[in-house]
């Protein structure tokens, strides 16, 4: 942090510290105050009708949101609060100018997220997981892990997401790594096995470091895909989180075989019971040699899945917990974030990939920069040709459009990066041809029928380059 920045913390932390001293006495009040100091802070970056909705959600005891927010106040410990507020939402307000800046000054797509795999090693075997086949081989070194942050940073990227393999088997270089960089948030998606009091205790005491718990339903559900004895487990690092108030959510794969007990308003409200207050919803991707193809879900169950988000988010008929499925939701982005547009992937071997799904790279942390990476042919063929599909609810160049994936492969000569058993992008998209060619009509049908918002998204065939150039896409 630059000497601005640091001044910038300390008045937010007074700010934040004030606010929630007498939230307690008056919570509509003081909600609402604390909305119109974020807003002061933020400097008009983020949007006024954002700001609206949320004093507005607040304002209504019976709103869903409402509920939600007194549940963060009474539930999370308000000095986690306050550094969740100086780490996430400072990190964001800062990085998001940032960002934007450095989109027009490289011309190409510059990050928000970062995922990182600190290591291949994972202590459980899941069902249709690729990286439960990597072995213990590939990591990242401490050091290497905060190069890409300190390169990040200097690109605006604040916030870090931690996969794997199972992240936390590397639960001392990650505290560390949080230590060094209080101006970022990080997000580790864990099985839960390695998560202890100890642990609990030192993140709670960071305050930037949250975690996704996995977690697929019912304990049948759960266990037959993620190992007996997986279920419980989780649910008692709930009760653990839960009772050291920390702040942490769930990470769902939804798969042709579960798409019920993972929307149950039982599962649900076993979840929001146990202190999550967040659920990062994945739909499962035929990924690696033991892929199981017939877990994509079908058509009509990735379109209840579409429905299903948006109920548990509204106001009225929702949930307090804020869910998200990054397959679905492409409609609020634009489409498909990968590529570096919104996010890359980093794997444990330093290969630089534009998706966590997508295992082909140009680039690697040992012989290249992350600009280097996101100027290179691959990330730019992202760039240059996002979004895939003007339908937003066929988002992926992999499951939704197949032959996009093809012929950027192909076209820039990108390496496979699959740590056991290389394979060719006409195998790996060939898994997804069938749903691709399914879905199209009923995505075609929803999107024609239902209203979608505009996310102001500009893209590269936008610019004046992009007008110009015929890429040939």
């Amino acid at each position: 942090m630059n000497a601005k920045e640091k001044a910038q913390r300390a008045l937010a932390s007074v700010a934040i510290d004030r606010v929630l001293r007498y939230i307690d006495k008056d919570p509509e009040k003081n909600l609402i105050r604390l909305i119109d100091r974020a807003q002061r802070l933020t400097g008009g970056v983020f949007p006024q009708k954002n700001f609206d909705a949320f004093r507005n959600a607040v304002s209504d005891p019976e709103n869903v949101w409402s509920h939600f927010a007194r549940s963060m106040l009474d539930t999370v410990s308000h000095d986690l609060l306050k550094k969740l507020l100086l780490s996430f939402g400072l990190g964001t307000y800062t990085g998001t100018k940032a960002v934007r800046a450095n989109r027009v000054k490289y011309g190409c797509n510059i990050p928000y997220i970062i995922l990182l795999d600190p290591t291949s090693a994972c202590n459980k075997n899941c069902k249709g997981c690729w990286s439960a086949e990597y072995g213990h081989k590939y990591n990242l070194t401490y050091d290497e892990m905060d190069d890409i942050v300190n390169q990040g940073v200097k690109l605006g990227t604040h916030l870090y997401m931690l996969t794997g393999g199972e992240p936390l088997i590397r639960k001392n270089d990650i505290l560390k790594l949080c230590a060094a960089h209080p101006d970022c948030m990080f997000l580790a998606y864990t099985n839960a096995t390695l998560v202890d009091e100890k642990f609990i205790e030192e993140m709670n005491s960071l305050g930037n470091l949250s975690l996704a718990l996995s977690i697929e339903g019912t304990e049948e559900t759960n266990d037959s895909r993620r190992g007996e004895g997986s279920y419980k487990t989780t649910i008692e690092v709930m009760e653990l989180l839960k009772a050291h108030k920390s702040f942490f959510g769930i990470s769902v794969c939804y798969t042709s075989a579960n798409v019920p007990e993972v929307t149950s308003d039982e599962f649900m409200d076993k979840m929001i019971e146990g202190g999550a207050k967040f659920g990062l919803y994945f739909n499962y991707m035929p990924i690696g040699s033991d892929a199981v193809v017939s877990l994509i879900p079908s058509p009509e169950q990735r379109k209840y899945m579409y429905k299903w988000v948006r109920k548990t988010r509204n106001g009225k008929t929702g949930k307090p917990m804020f869910v998200m499925d990054f397959q679905d939701d492409g409609e609020y982005v634009g489409g498909c974030i990968a590529g570096g547009r919104n996010y890359f992937h980093i794997n444990s071997n330093g290969d630089i990939e534009p998706c966590v799904f997508v295992h082909y790279s140009d680039s690697n942390i040992r012989s290249d920069t992350l600009l280097d990476a996101l100027k290179k042919p691959l990330f730019m063929a992202y760039y240059r040709n996002q979004p895939f599909n003007d339908n937003h609810l066929r988002p992926c160049p992999l499951l939704e459009n197949p032959d996009r994936l093809r012929k950027m492969i192909s076209e820039t000569g990108a390496r496979s990066t699959d740590l056991l058993a290389p394979e060719d992008v006409e195998t790996l998209c060939s898994r997804c041809d069938r749903f691709a060619a399914e879905w199209a009509p009923v995505a075609k049908e929803l999107w024609n029928t239902t209203p979608h918002p505009d996310p102001k998204t500009q893209y590269y065939r936008d610019t004046p380059e992009g007008k110009a150039r015929n890429s040939g896409y």
